[in-house]
């Protein structure tokens, strides 16, 4: 009986003590979404990007335009073939189909170049952001002396009671005013 009234109290003392350690362990929240996008660098970024991406949009739209032009030239063609013209329109109408083609190849082909370009812009701008970004939150947490910081834009933590929020913290250590 004295063993198992002994053994008890190890346990309760080594439960106590697991609970008050981890009762001093701070725990911490933050919107990297937040913080990220009001980073002057990340404006900057995103304008870059979008004047980049609107240039190819308008490349693609202008051969989308002689695609397009190509086609009504055929159905005009088409509308006016007649008997007498028969071979001669058939030959034009070959060769529409022929320029389409290559035409639609070329088209395919920018677009996925595009697309690659846009993507390596995408991680050549936003990266270095993303690595201030958390740099800074690591050094916030540390200052503060905070064993776990939750980021809430995260899709992986979809609850959090409470917690001191540290997204104003780490925009002063950025450097970012606020913004009414």
């Amino acid at each position: 009986m004295k063993n198992l009234f002994k053994g008890a109290v190890v346990v309760a003392v080594l439960f106590l003590s697991t609970g008050l350690v981890s009762a001093q362990q701070k725990i911490g929240h933050i919107n990297s979404n937040e913080i990220i996008q009001e980073m002057a660098e990340f404006k900057a970024a995103q304008t870059e990007f979008e004047t980049l991406q609107k240039a190819k949009e308008g490349e693609l739209q202008q051969m989308g335009a002689a695609y397009q032009q190509k086609i009504t030239a055929a159905q005009e063609l088409q509308r006016n073939r007649s008997e007498a013209n028969k071979d001669s329109v058939d030959s034009q109408l070959q060769g529409i189909t022929v320029e389409l083609g290559e035409l639609e190849r070329r088209i395919n082909e920018v677009q996925q170049i595009a697309q690659e370009e846009l993507q390596k812009k995408n991680e050549e701008l936003f990266a270095p952001i993303v690595q201030k970004a958390n740099t800074a939150i690591q050094s916030v947490a540390k200052e503060k002396g905070y064993a776990y910081v939750f980021d809430i834009a995260n899709p992986g933590i979809s609850y959090f009671a409470g917690g001191d929020d540290l997204t104003a913290d780490v925009k002063t250590k950025l450097g970012i005013t606020a913004t009414p």
